[in-house]
């Protein structure tokens, strides 16, 4: 079983878009979607969902009126303005640190857990589809991008699938190290400007400290020709090879329009450059 992450160091430059015709190209395979905070790749494969279940991203801390006398000490103590005048919680800035609980001296506060999103094992006319939906200002997307990549894991064992597609988060914070640890393949893409080439060589360190093989594509080479000829010398000077060179074309967003994979919904050049580039990534490189 091979694991392949498709991944970007900035949002906007087709991750998703090409992950979706590659979930429609590979055979016996599982899909994940590990942009947690903001999942996209659902409206291309519209998933059925079997089973769902809320994820538990920390706990929250609670109050028990009864027992309060008032003395404040929790507002003192806590750092994150968590209690107004009337030492009620907000639940939206309490950040879960448990020192209000320490310092209460009648054991008036409690730590609860925090269902801080859901996640779901979906069915789609590609396979297995495991995606989340974290909370509005909820953190730890880290942790649940790591479970649902567990779970698309177990599925994959469980029926003995050649593939895991991921369909990964852009930047380089938590949730993008959760999705690179343990992969076989990273691919990344980019666009030919400015902020696409600086944001691909923060990636590359990341990759690079994580020890993973690296590919390139570069969608809407054609629109900066210069940038994208510094991609390719970037790509050379870390020794990753650059498997693909998508032009712009309005049939992408007519696709993304029609909620349909591109592969399926054109048979035109671009299908014609990602069907090609899914050949160098198989299980055979």
């Amino acid at each position: 079983m091979k694991q392949i992450l498709i991944i970007s160091g900035k949002g906007g430059t087709g991750k998703t878009m090409l992950t979706a015709s590659l979930a429609s190209l590979a055979k016996n395979k599982v899909m994940v979607d590990c942009d947690v905070d903001a999942a996209d790749l659902y409206i291309l494969l519209k998933p059925k969902i079997i089973e769902r279940f809320d994820f538990i991203g920390g706990k929250k801390a609670t109050k028990d009126e009864k027992k309060c006398v008032k003395c404040g000490k929790c507002k003192q103590f806590c750092r994150f303005n968590s209690f107004d005048d009337n030492l009620r919680i907000d639940s939206t800035a309490c950040e879960g640190c448990g020192f209000c609980k320490i310092v209460c001296p009648v054991d008036a506060i409690k730590m609860v857990d925090n269902i801080s999103g859901q996640y779901f094992v979906s069915d789609t006319k590609y396979g297995d589809f495991v995606h989340a939906k974290l909370g509005i200002a909820e953190e730890n997307s880290g942790k649940l991008v790591a479970k649902i990549r567990d779970v698309a894991k177990k599925i994959a064992i469980e029926k003995n699938a050649d593939y895991i597609i991921i369909d990964g988060t852009p930047g380089i914070g938590c949730p993008v190290m959760a999705s690179l640890a343990g992969i076989d393949l990273a691919v990344i893409i980019t666009e030919p400007t400015v902020s696409g080439i600086h944001d691909m060589q923060r990636v590359i360190e990341l990759i690079k400290h994580f020890k993973i093989t690296a590919k390139v594509v570069i969608n809407k080479f054609d629109l900066n020709l210069e940038n994208c000829e510094k991609i390719k010398l970037l790509c050379s000077e870390n020794n990753i090879e650059t498997i693909g060179l998508i032009p712009f074309d309005s049939i992408v967003s007519k696709s993304i329009v029609n909620c349909m994979p591109l592969v399926e919904y054109s048979d035109g050049k671009i299908s014609q450059e990602i069907k090609n580039i899914w050949n160098k990534i198989n299980c055979k490189n």
